[in-house]
């Protein structure tokens, strides 16, 4: 028997609706409008599981389980039942290699240097754009690192293992803690570069004469350098200022 409805015409998928039960954590991605529990959206048998929560505002890096009516799904299901729950990504989270590998977008910079501080692997350039930064990514196994909730909807981010992960925070030294807690690191402050992030190696200071300010060859006697850039290190008048990072990221670590 033929489908009701004018000839000629496809006839629509029913529409229903479906509660949308997210996590307080998750929460904090939704408009301010929208944060109240349960969040009721229209869908439709043609709309999947991962575009309803992503249409809502929360990237699908940030979940963990979700479950339809009860029951495990992906988000690949189609949206079809009347309550959904969503909870966050695990912590520490899993991560496509250990120790995790880490890419930051451009206006991360304050972060990208605080974690080459305490030791992580971390590729960041000014000016690189969003395809080169999902790109970098995958290549290169790392998780990207950023702000921007749309460059986190790519479906390539969001397939396990995942290459992506949002920072809440926009102060620096609490965005260095809030990616400590989510991953759980191994820290090896003092060991990489700030500037590339390769590693560093003792240097004796006759070596780096050449590239020593006068007051510095007079006043300090331990240096390294740089196995990327070859620029020389020391803990010099900052030293005291980066020693208080290296100490609160220690500390996070000890509390997890």
């Amino acid at each position: 028997m033929a489908p009701d409805g004018p000839p000629g015409r496809p006839v629509a998928a029913p529409v229903d609706t479906l509660d949308v039960v997210f996590d307080p954590e998750l929460r904090l991605h939704l408009p301010r409008t929208r944060r109240a529990d349960p969040v009721q959206v229209r869908t439709a048998a043609t709309v999947t599981i991962g575009h309803v929560v992503q249409s809502l505002g929360v990237p699908l890096t940030e979940v963990g389980v979700l479950e339809l009516d009860g029951v495990g799904v992906d988000p690949g299901t189609r949206a079809v039942g009347r309550r959904l729950v969503v909870t966050p990504v695990p912590h520490p989270q899993p991560v496509p290699t250990w120790p995790p590998r880490f890419v930051l977008d451009v206006h991360l910079g304050a972060l990208a240097r605080r974690l080459r501080l305490v030791g992580l692997d971390v590729a960041y350039e000014r000016d690189a754009d969003d395809d080169s930064l999902a790109a970098q990514a995958l290549a290169g196994d790392r998780v990207l690192l950023t702000r921007d909730r749309e460059l986190l909807r790519r479906r390539v981010l969001s397939v396990p293992p995942r290459h992506g992960a949002f920072v809440h925070a926009t102060a620096a030294d609490e965005q260095m803690l809030e990616v400590l807690r989510r991953f759980a690191p191994p820290l090896a402050p003092w060991t990489r570069c700030l500037r590339c992030g390769a590693r560093l190696e003792p240097a004796a200071k006759a070596e780096l004469a050449h590239l020593l300010p006068a007051g510095t060859r007079r006043t300090y006697e331990e240096f390294a350098r740089c196995t990327g850039c070859g620029r020389p290190f020391w803990r010099g008048a900052h030293g005291a200022g980066l020693e208080a990072v290296v100490r609160r990221a220690e500390e996070a670590v000890r509390h997890m």
